[in-house]
């Protein structure tokens, strides 16, 4: 039998991804809580018919019967019925949410959850649950023992001491207004979040509420079109001026209170303040963003979405793909009679031009070693006029050098080797990725670079024989190849 007085409340996660389990595990027992846990709807139910817990954390998306389904068995047997469901969900419309809420549920937390967050609002909805629990206990000890009136006045005058007890000392705002605009009551908890002294003068300031508190001028009509089409919403986040005039961010709870014809007589709600939140939100994205770019800075944007995913072996083979490397002629003999600064700017003019060539060509960099440049054409995206896009780029590229000579005064002289045929391509390394290529292609085509001339763009007989009928060459060789031995060459000369 579980000791009820030694924590604060006994609650059933539902969540079928073990991390999110863990994560909300620990820290809800942390926070004092029992916590029992359930990876999909059949066993949260038979854990839920067991325990009788005080609350239930669902998530909406899981295998088997999803969270819809397994709060709607909960709420149709009898032992469980009442029992509070708060729905995690990535989910963020509205219907969904309002789907939720006809199932009964009495919150929703959209993913990723925020620890602090999931506190407030588990703490806020077992004080509403134990509440609920002591009035109707003090209703049945009211039928059972109170039978002259007086005695009724009493009881029911202590109870109200009670909830304004709690309503006064609450950490959450807590409101009442009418549909027009103005506040009915207010707790200083309210007041506080809003930047006021007190709830009187709160309600004294603002008279008109879509006007005078919401930064947006049509969030109030927003919130009434809401309210009218489903009569309860669940996480209305808005910006909101508090009195000095500072902007914060606040999320409503608020559901509409009816006469029996239906007509809406006023609203009622919890507020948070999520300015840190959402803060701490922004910088997330932010920082998520930054790391994003970083990693298409390193990777081609198929193989980082694909690590993104959790692919830790990314190995692909392609039969059809160009190689080109470059080399800068000589450069080595430069470098040493030039300033580390220097050379550096030059290198980094000379390689953004190229990289400019790359991206208006579709063609992927995979990595500069040196003064030496290497791309290939065809991966990780296949494509029919591989050759054609690397001989394109090889041309542009000798006429940026040319460019470039001109405008700096400068004299330096590409020498190019590419070559056509199968690769295998992968990323390797855990710290520092990198996407790399490998297999006879790409050394044939380190070859041709290496012996090439400087000034020439030298190509093998497996590429000459794709463009032939589209580009000129002059053949050359066959020339001595280092570990190929004598070879047929061309140097493309231009289309």
């Amino acid at each position: 039998m579980i000791d009820t007085n030694s924590y604060q409340g006994i609650i059933v996660i539902v969540d079928d991804t073990p991390n999110n389990l863990g994560v909300l595990f620990d820290f809800l027992s942390d926070s004092g809580f029992k916590v029992l846990v359930a990876q999909d709807g059949e066993s949260a139910i038979q854990k839920v018919e067991y325990a009788k817990p005080d609350l239930i954390l669902l998530d909406v998306m899981m295998p088997g019967i999803d969270g819809f389904e397994t709060c709607r068995r909960l709420k149709d047997n009898p032992s469980t019925c009442e029992i509070p469901v708060i729905f995690l969900s990535a989910l963020s419309d509205v219907v969904d949410k309002v789907k939720g809420f006809n199932l009964g549920a009495v919150d929703f937390i959209t993913k990723p959850v925020q620890q602090e967050e999931v506190k407030a609002r588990v703490t806020t909805h077992l004080k509403l649950r134990n509440l609920q629990k002591q009035l109707e206990q003090q209703n049945l000890q009211l039928q059972g023992e109170i039978e002259d009136k007086q005695r009724v006045q009493e009881f029911l005058r202590e109870a109200e001491e009670k909830y304004r007890s709690i309503f006064e000392r609450a950490t959450e705002g807590i409101f009442q207004a009418t549909y027009q605009g103005r506040y009915i009551t207010a707790n200083p908890a309210l007041a506080s979040i809003l930047g006021y002294e007190s709830p009187e003068e709160l309600m004294n300031k603002i008279t008109d509420i879509g006007r005078q508190l919401y930064v947006e001028p049509t969030r109030r009509d927003d919130l009434e079109i809401l309210m009218n089409r489903y009569g309860i919403l669940s996480d209305f986040q808005s910006q909101v001026y508090q009195k000095n005039g500072k902007i914060i961010w606040i999320t409503e709870n608020i559901s509409t209170v009816k006469d029996p014809d239906g007509k809406v007589i006023y609203y009622e709600g919890i507020v948070t303040d999520i300015t840190e939140r959402r803060n701490s939100e922004v910088a997330l994205r932010s920082a998520r963003k930054r790391s994003e770019l970083l990693l298409l800075n390193i990777l081609p944007q198929p193989i980082a979405e694909r690590l993104k995913r959790g692919e830790r072996t990314i190995a692909d083979h392609f039969n059809a793909v160009t190689i080109m490397f470059a080399d800068l002629v000589d450069f080595t003999d430069f470098s040493v009679q030039t300033s580390p600064r220097e050379l550096v700017e030059i290198l980094n003019q000379i390689f953004s031009k190229f990289d400019r060539l790359a991206e208006i060509n579709e063609i992927e960099k995979i990595k500069t070693i040196g003064d030496a440049y290497m791309v290939a054409a065809g991966l990780p995206k296949p494509r029919e006029d591989h050759a054609d896009a690397i001989a394109k780029m090889a041309l542009e590229m000798q006429a940026s050098i040319a460019e470039f000579n001109q405008e700096m005064g400068r004299d330096f002289k590409l020498r190019i080797g590419i070559n056509s045929g199968p690769v295998v391509a992968g990323v390797i390394g855990i710290r520092k990725f990198s996407y790399d290529l490998w297999g006879d292609t790409v050394n044939t085509a380190s070859r041709m670079e290496s012996h090439g001339l400087p000034g020439f763009i030298q190509v093998t007989q497996a590429t000459y024989e794709l463009l032939r009928d589209r580009y000129r060459f002059e053949q050359r060789g066959p020339i001595h190849i280092k570990g190929k031995g004598e070879m047929i060459t061309y140097l493309l000369q231009g289309n």
